[in-house]
């Protein structure tokens, strides 16, 4: 049976991101593993847009989103007694999870299986696709 010291926790502020934060607060309390949550701000969205201030206002949003996700993320671990060190980044969601947990040498990435809305569902649909297929890492996705 595999044991888990160091967990990366990938979240969107969606109801799949809700349940692998929980599910990864039981992994991390089962293993007494460090816990680690992302949250990326997708810049790929944005990259066939003309740069403008709807695109800054855009950013700027999901910026906002983020540090609140990671956040409440925190407080829920605070609260179960797990320490989330949290990470915010930019660009690609499924390269960004798996930069983050080759650096932090994490040994589980848990991922919901798909996002906000039906259009975030295709987009955050393959963000863990992209995560199971590309990483070296065992993951795991959450169901909603």
């Amino acid at each position: 049976m595999p044991v888990f010291y160091n967990l990366l926790v990938a979240l969107d502020g969606s109801e799949a991101g809700q349940r692998a934060l929980l599910r990864a607060v039981d992994e991390a309390k089962l293993w007494n593993a460090k816990l680690h949550a992302i949250y990326v701000v997708e810049t790929g969205l944005f990259s066939s847009l003309p740069y403008d201030n709807t695109v800054e206002i855009m950013y700027s949003v999901l910026e906002k989103e983020g540090k609140s996700v990671l956040e409440r993320a925190k407080k829920y671990g605070s609260e179960n007694g797990v320490t989330i060190i949290t990470h915010m980044k930019q660009g690609h969601a499924g390269s960004e999870i798996i930069t983050l947990a080759e650096q932090e040498k994490s040994d589980l990435i848990i991922v919901g299986s798909h996002g906000k809305s039906n259009t975030d569902r295709l987009l955050i649909g393959s963000v863990s696709t992209f995560v199971v297929t590309h990483s070296k890492v065992t993951s795991m996705v959450v169901r909603s």
